[in-house]
C-alpha cells in the first residue's frame, strides 16, 4: 500500500507566491518620491516668495537671448565682448531717443493747437447738415463747448498728475537698470556658464541638451529680430499712407501702429482701429474707406509674404498654442506677457518635441 494511503489525504499545496515583480513599491521608493515632492513644493514656494526677482531674471534671460546675435555680430569683428554689449545698449538708447524726438514734439504742438481751437472745431460741426440734425436733438455742441472751455485748465493741471507718478517711474527705472545689468552679465559670461552646466551632464545628454538649447536660442532670437523688422515696415507704410491722406498726427500714429504690431494676434487690429478713428477728422468717409481697404490689403501682404519671408520656419508654432500663449501671457504680465508669449511658446514646443522624439526612440528600441 502506498504511503499516502497509510497517512491519509496528502496536505494541500502551498499557496502560489506572487512573482517578485508584482510586489508593491518599497519603502525606499516611497520615501524618495515623498521627499522629491517636498523639495519640489519647497522650491515652488521659494520661487513664489521671490517672484519679483524671478520675473526680472526671466526678462533678463529673454533679453540676453534676443540681443545675443547683435552682440555676436560686433564680437566677430574683433570688438571686445563687453564693448560689444555696451555698443548694442547705446544703439538701443539712440533708437529710443530718435523715436521720442519724432513723436513727442508733434504731439505736444498739436495737442496745444487742438486745445486752443477746440471751441472753433465744435462750432464748425454746425456747418454739417447731418451733424446739425443730431446736435439739435441731443444738444451735443452745448456739452462739447462746456468741456472744451475747461480743456486748457485741465491740460495745465496735468503737471500735478505727472508729479504723483514720479515714484512709480523711479521704481520702473530701478527695475530697468536691474534687468539691463543682469542681461549684461548674462551676455558677458553666458557661454561659460552654459558650458559649465552642460559639462555636468553625461556626454549623450550633453549633446542632446546643447542641440535643444541651440534651437531655442535661434527661435527666440529670430522671432525678436523678425518682429522688429515687420513692425518697422508696418510703421513706415502707415506713415506714408497717412501722409497721402492728410491725416494729422501721422508720425505718432505710425509709431503707435509699429508698437502695437509687436503684440501678436490683436495688436495690428487695435492700431488699425485707432488710425481709423483719426481718419474721421479728414474727408469722411473717403479717407476712412481708403484706410480700411489699405489695412485689409496690407494684412494679407504681411501674413502671406512678409512673415514667411522674415521668420522662415524658425517659428512653426501651432495657432492654438499661439492663442493660448498670448492669453496666458497677457493675463500674467499684461502687454509684456503678450509680447513674450510666442517666443516662449516656441521654446516650450521645441522642448516638448525633443522629449517626444526621445521617448518614441526609446520605446522603439525597447
Amino acid at each position: 500500500m502506498e504511503a499516502s494511503g497509510l497517512l491519509g489525504a496528502s496536505p494541500p499545496p502551498p499557496p502560489p507566491q506572487p512573482p517578485s515583480g508584482s510586489r508593491g513599491p518599497s519603502f525606499a521608493t516611497i520615501a524618495r518620491v515623498f521627499f522629491s515632492l517636498v523639495v519640489l513644493a519647497g522650491g515652488l514656494y521659494l520661487v513664489y516668495l521671490v517672484r519679483d526677482v524671478a520675473i526680472l531674471l526671466f526678462f533678463s534671460l529673454f533679453l540676453a537671448v534676443a540681443l545675443g546675435p547683435e552682440v555676436d555680430f560686433f564680437h566677430r569683428r574683433k570688438v571686445p565682448r563687453a564693448a560689444s554689449i555696451l555698443l548694442v545698449y547705446l544703439l538701443g538708447l539712440v533708437a529710443v531717443f530718435l523715436v521720442g524726438l519724432l513723436v513727442v514734439p508733434p504731439i505736444v504742438d498739436q495737442v496745444r493747437d487742438v486745445a486752443k481751437k477746440a471751441p472753433q472745431y465744435i462750432k464748425d460741426i454746425r456747418n454739417n447738415p447731418t451733424l446739425r440734425e443730431y446736435d439739435d436733438k441731443y444738444k451735443i455742441t452745448q456739452k462739447l463747448e462746456q468741456q472744451a472751455n475747461k480743456l486748457p485748465s485741465v491740460l495745465g493741471s496735468a503737471a500735478g498728475t505727472l508729479q504723483s507718478v514720479t515714484v512709480g517711474v523711479f521704481s520702473a527705472a530701478v527695475k530697468l537698470i536691474a534687468v539691463l545689468s543682469i542681461t549684461f552679465f548674462l551676455l558677458l559670461d553666458g557661454m561659460r556658464l552654459t558650458t559649465f552646466l552642460f559639462g555636468l551632464l553625461r556626454p549623450d545628454r550633453e549633446q542632446r541638451y546643447r542641440r535643444v538649447a541651440g534651437q531655442v536660442y535661434g527661435a527666440v532670437a529670430g522671432y525678436v529680430a523678425g518682429n522688429l523688422i515687420i513692425s518697422l515696415v508696418a510703421g513706415l507704410v502707415t506713415y506714408a499712407t497717412l501722409e497721402l491722406l492728410g491725416v494729422p498726427f501721422a508720425v505718432p500714429l505710425a509709431v503707435l501702429v509699429a508698437f502695437l504690431d509687436l503684440i501678436p494676434l490683436v495688436g495690428a487690429t487695435i492700431g488699425a482701429i485707432v488710425v481709423a478713428l483719426a481718419t474721421l477728422t479728414v474727408d469722411f468717409p473717403t479717407a476712412t474707406i481708403v484706410w480700411v481697404a489699405f489695412v485689409i490689403g496690407y494684412q494679407r501682404f504681411e501674413n502671406y509674404l512678409v512673415q514667411p519671408l522674415v521668420y522662415g520656419r524658425a517659428l512653426n508654432v501651432n495657432p492654438l498654442v499661439t492663442i493660448l500663449g498670448v492669453l496666458a501671457g497677457a493675463s500674467l504680465l499684461g502687454i509684456l506677457g503678450a509680447l513674450l508669449a510666442i517666443p516662449v511658446a516656441a521654446a516650450v514646443q521645441i522642448i516638448l518635441r525633443d522629449w517626444w522624439a526621445t521617448r518614441s526612440a526609446a520605446s522603439e528600441a525597447a
